[in-house]
């Protein structure tokens, strides 16, 4: 008779542990305060409906505090279940200090070519610590109104690009929304956007890494003069220019040409009587080969000190899904799916850059892997020489130089012959 009192007590408490065992609340850590609404509108109550029980939680953090603030919780060990991860070195780091677990052969991860893990692997290819999620695509944004009415075609070679630029200055119209001011756009948006079809994309990447180049030779230097020359047709104030004042430029159709990337789509789109139209990077020669930048921007990690990782594999399995790569797609306009699965992108303008894939090689930002682990930082150097020569303020001559030297002082293989452009 006790022994069925006490069953009858302890079954209720059994259930209830049973159920919190399974179904607890995950939280994500994420830099991208934007996407604070479509998580919680969209994607996490997508997840609910095929996972009853288990609660997300989206707590970004700003993005210029995000690194800082998630390798303190981590260290702490108060950082969320899931954190968002940044290419290459930010997240290597945090898992060779044991912060995010491995996730090889973890459910979803087969959904990932091994060319889509390489930002989140480590230098050997051996352990993948973050499920790819997304990748960014560079680009010009153009004013269709604008080209109509003095009869310009998007242009598709370098020289086809100066002559449009020449017509549009000559016309009264600013050619280019682009500003120098916060430095890091003269690297990301112009130096990266353009630099792959002169170095060749993966080809020169991998040639610096490997020091069969150098940052003098000729494709690297012919980049820069293509920036060089770019320069001339910036307005006069582009050096006390934000990329935010070159955001509203083009927006308010007081420039016609806008270089940037998949990213800005969404916010352009919104824009009355803007007619957006988007051009490749151009190419040197008619009927070359093109490349361009497909950055892979974003992954996802586990922590491994989470204390509810049956339930975050659960989500990351759902997050290398179909039904996940569709919404985060084509909700999250201008960031393309990194996965295998086929989806059908529906906003013209980024199925008109993701279609780029076919037609041109794609690359990465130069220097993201490897070649900013010494110091000085290539990448707050590449920040200030690319301002100076879209200023004017340098030659390129001159800062291949610089950029080559201070490379060379710490990366050894850069101290052999290096590879020239024939």
């Amino acid at each position: 008779m006790r022994l069925r009192r006490w069953l009858r007590c302890a079954l209720p408490f059994a259930l209830l542990a049973a159920t919190a065992a399974h179904a607890g609340t995950l939280t994500i850590e994420s830099w991208r305060v934007d996407d604070k609404r479509l998580w919680e509108e969209v994607l996490i109550p997508a997840f609910q409906r095929s996972h009853p029980g288990i609660e997300v939680k989206f707590v970004p953090t700003a993005p210029t505090e995000y690194d800082g603030a998630l390798a303190g919780r981590l260290a702490a060990g108060t950082a969320g279940d899931l954190v968002a991860c940044r290419p290459f070195d930010m997240s290597l780091s945090l898992y060779r200090k044991g912060y995010l677990d491995r996730l090889d052969g973890k459910p979803g991860m087969q959904n990932f070519s091994p060319t889509a893990m390489v930002a989140w692997q480590t230098d050997n290819g051996r352990d993948t610590f973050c499920m790819p999620l997304a990748s960014v695509i560079h680009g010009f944004f153009y004013n269709k109104k604008i080209f109509r009415r003095l009869d310009l075609q998007a242009p598709r070679t370098v020289a086809d690009f100066f002559t449009v630029l020449e017509v549009l200055k000559k016309a009264g119209v600013a050619p280019l929304a682009f500003g120098t001011a916060d430095k890091w756009e003269s690297s990301q948006i112009v130096f990266t956007n353009i630099g792959p079809n002169f170095w060749r994309g993966e080809e020169g990447r991998k040639a610096l890494i490997a020091g069969k180049a150098r940052l003098t030779d000729a494709p690297f230097v012919d980049a820069l003069r293509f920036e060089a020359r770019m320069g001339r047709y910036l307005e006069a104030n582009a050096a006390t220019q934000t990329y935010r004042d070159s955001q509203a430029r083009f927006a308010s159709g007081q420039a016609a040409i806008y270089p940037s990337g998949s990213w800005d789509i969404a916010p352009f789109s919104r824009v009355p009587n803007l007619e957006l139209g988007v051009f490749a990077p151009p190419v040197r020669a008619p009927g070359g080969a093109c490349y361009i930048s497909d950055h892979m921007d974003l992954g996802i990690g586990v922590n491994r000190q989470s204390k509810n990782k049956d339930d975050a594999y659960r989500f990351l399995a759902w997050v290398g899904s179909q039904e996940f790569a569709d919404l985060y797609t084509n909700r999250l306009t201008g960031f393309f799916t990194l996965s295998n699965h086929l989806i059908a992108v529906r906003d013209p303008i980024a199925k008109q850059m993701a279609e780029w894939r076919n037609s041109c090689a794609s690359t990465i930002r130069f220097n993201a892997q490897v070649l900013n682990r010494g110091r000085p930082s290539m990448e707050s150097a590449l920040w200030d020489i690319n301002a100076r020569v879209l200023n004017g303020e340098i030659t390129p001559e001159q800062a291949a130089a610089t950029l080559q030297q201070g490379f060379a002082s710490w990366y050894r293989p850069q101290r052999k012959q290096g590879w020239r452009d024939d």
